[in-house]
Parts: C-alpha cells; structure tokens; sequence
C-alpha cells in the first residue's frame, strides 16, 4: 500500500511527545508536514522531528496538494471549523477528541465533510489497543455473564490557568477532557446506548472549567459511573463487573507501546491476568484509518456517528449539571 501523506496542524506537544515517535516508521503513512501560527514554531519542531515542510499557516497545509490526510489536534473549540477547512481542500481529517464542542456542531462538521467527498474519523486510539478488543470479546462471549456495572475514574492535576484544559470557551473541562474517554469506553463496551444519564459537578471559582465530574449512565439492568478530575491525583481505571465475574484494566487509556498491557479476569473457575501486546495503539490507530483511506470501499474502524453519539451524551451530563436530574438522550 502506497503510504497516506499526512499534513499536521498546531505544533502539539500530545502530538510531539506521545503520536509522532510511534507512527514516524509506520510504512503505512508519511508525515509531510506541520503547521503553527508561529512559522518560527513550526520550522523548529519540523527540524526537531525530522518532518520535511514547516508551515507558518494551516491554510498552507491545506494547499499543499500532496496532503492527503490532516491531523487536528487543535484546541476543542476549533475542530469543527478546521474539519470544514480541511473539507473544502479535499483532506480526509483524523480529528482529536472530541469532535467538536457539542453533538449538533459534531454532526453539522460531519455532514459537510461527507458532503465533500472525505472521511473524518475522531481519534479514540484507546479502542485500538488489543486489551480492550479482548476485553470487549470476553463480555461478548459472556464468560462474566451479565454485566451489571462499568466504574471509571480517570484523572490528574492541570492548575496552568493558560493550559487551553482550564479555559470553557476552548472546550476544557473534566468531562471535554477526560470525561469523553469514559463516555465512549462505556458505550465501547456495553455497544449501546444509555437511556438516561446524571452528573454532579464542581467548577473551579477561578476557571469556571468542571474539575470534578461524577456520573451515572442507565442501561436499565446494568449501571456505568465515572469520575474524572483536573484537579486529583493522577490516576486511571477501569472495572467491569458481571453477574459471573469481573474484568480489570491496569492502565486503559495511556497505555505503552513497549510493554505488554495488562488485563485483570475474575471467574468462579480462577483469577488470571492477560498480558497483551506490546502494541502501540496510536500507530494502530492511524494505520487503521489510512486502510480505510487506500481501501477498496473499507468502513472507518471508527465511524463518525459513534462520535456524534458520544457528544449526545455529553450533552446530556451537561444539561444534567443545569437542570440537577437525570436527562434523557
């Protein structure tokens, strides 16, 4: 397969530090290009990385006729506008999550990109780690029998009140955050929809971002909850209990690509821990969506209506923050 040719736009340190050194020598892609507001930016993280063009613009990005593919992880509240940029210019768009700020602005980008001929696909890359494929299966086969609970606490400390995290109008927050993850890992795992959510919240007096969110999705017989906080010690875990057993994930979101995950499996026959990988889930992820770019009528491994879905309930844990109930979907 011919590798995709992707242009990047914002000189991202998530970007740098933890996508970059892990797809660099995928032969499935090639990163042409980055782009910042600050061509000076720009041509020293391009230098630093290796990355042949620097760009002062990302309008240049999206001119430059050998891109095929842009790579946003630009603030929240510049997704939706940049996935229509990108739309314009005929790019495919791997975005950040979330989409974009809410679930109408989600699929009105969506829509317009389609419109447009290209496929724009939010980027979950925890979804493509084989611990959760697996941990997936298990329930589907049902070896811990019904499941009757998900908790999810995700967390860590952010006081830089210039980090876009701890500014509302770019989309920071707890729940835009980190919130998102637990939202799309529960409806990952439950491959459902909840019928009703609730949140309880606590803003921080001086951002006014959420730095505390805690909330229950209804399944009907089973119950998903979570925390996640900017303001906690740093932490991640997920727990899934069945009728038959449990499931336990040691590290689920951030996980490694240089050692093997870990996945906890409670039965009445024994305990037993998986060890699975080494797998570089960012590198999985981004070659599953050039597949579906070189691929001969092949889905998204992700389409965006699961990410529509995923801002649905977001934007019912906002409304639930106002209105002090549950809100229905």
């Amino acid at each position: 397969m011919k590798p995709v040719i992707f242009g990047v736009l914002s000189v991202s340190k998530h970007f740098s530090l933890r996508v970059f050194p892990v797809i660099k020598d995928s032969p499935a892609l090639s990163v042409k290009a980055i782009a910042s507001r600050s061509l000076q930016k720009a041509q020293g993280e391009a230098a630093r990385l290796g990355i042949e063009k620097a760009c002062g613009r990302y309008e240049d990005i999206l001119a430059d006729k050998d891109i095929e593919v842009v790579y946003i992880p630009l603030p929240n509240n510049l997704h939706a506008q940049w996935i229509k940029a990108a739309a314009d210019a005929g790019k495919h768009i791997l975005c950040e999550k979330p989409l974009a700020m809410n679930a109408a602005q989600a699929e009105e980008a969506v829509k317009y990109a389609e419109g447009k001929g290209v496929k724009v696909m939010e980027a979950f890359m925890y979804r493509f780690h084989p611990q959760w494929q697996k941990a997936r299966d298990i329930i589907a086969t049902g070896e811990i029998g019904e499941v009757h609970s998900i908790h999810i606490q995700y967390a860590y400390t952010n006081r830089d009140p210039k980090n876009i995290r701890n500014i509302p109008e770019a989309g920071g927050g707890a729940i835009m955050d980190i919130g998102c993850y637990a939202v799309s890992a529960i409806r990952f795992l439950m491959d459902a929809e909840p019928a009703r959510v609730i949140s309880l919240v606590a803003r921080d007096p001086d951002f006014k971002t959420d730095v505390i969110t805690s909330a229950i999705l209804d399944y009907g017989k089973a119950r998903a909850l979570f925390t996640v906080s900017t303001t906690s010690w740093p932490g991640q875990k997920v727990e899934i209990r069945g009728s038959e057993g449990e499931i336990s994930f040691r590290l689920p979101y951030n996980m490694f690509a240089d050692v093997p995950a870990e996945l906890d499996v409670n039965t009445r026959i024994a305990p037993r821990t998986l060890h699975i990988g080494p797998a570089s889930q960012y590198t999985l992820m981004f070659e599953a969506f050039c597949e579906a770019i070189r691929g001969d009528g092949k889905p998204l491994p992700t389409p965006p209506q699961d990410s529509i879905g995923n801002m649905r309930v977001l934007d019912a844990l906002v409304r639930s923050e106002k209105s002090e109930g549950w809100e229905r979907l």
